[in-house]
């Protein structure tokens, strides 16, 4: 199945730049989290907020990042997601992560988010809602 791809526009803050003088590679994990959160409100229309009211939570279980090309102070980002899998358990978010000013690809990756209970910690099967959010 092909499910839509979203886009937020992030721009670079000075506390993301490393001693090289470009952005920390932990910050562009930040950036696609960062994405993730908005688009789940303005794009599933389901914010994590109304997760966390139903007892629900998002974990990373797993992410992998292939860097491209560096990102430096003053650059706007475009990060792009989409929902790679959905399983009964998981959602695989596929991402890329590129510069606005030229369009060339900075990174790209993916999470995998495993649903859990909120009260137990533990994994929990999506709820068809979710799934049908999700499958757009």
């Amino acid at each position: 199945m092909a499910y839509t791809t979203f886009e937020s526009e992030i721009s670079v803050r000075p506390d993301d730049i490393d001693m090289n003088n470009h952005v920390h590679n932990a910050r562009y994990l930040d950036y696609v989290l960062a994405a993730r959160y908005d688009q789940m409100r303005s794009c599933y229309g389901m914010s994590m907020e109304q997760f966390i009211e139903r007892g629900l939570g998002w974990v990373v279980n797993t992410c992998f990042i292939q860097f491209k090309r560096p990102l430096a102070m003053g650059d706007t980002l475009r990060v792009r997601t989409c929902i790679g899998d959905v399983g009964s358990t998981h959602a695989k978010v596929d991402f890329q992560i590129l510069k606005k000013s030229n369009g060339k690809l900075a990174a790209d990756g993916y999470f995998d988010y495993t649903l859990i209970n909120a009260a137990t910690g533990r994994a929990e099967k999506l709820p068809q809602d979710v799934i049908d959010m999700y499958s757009i």
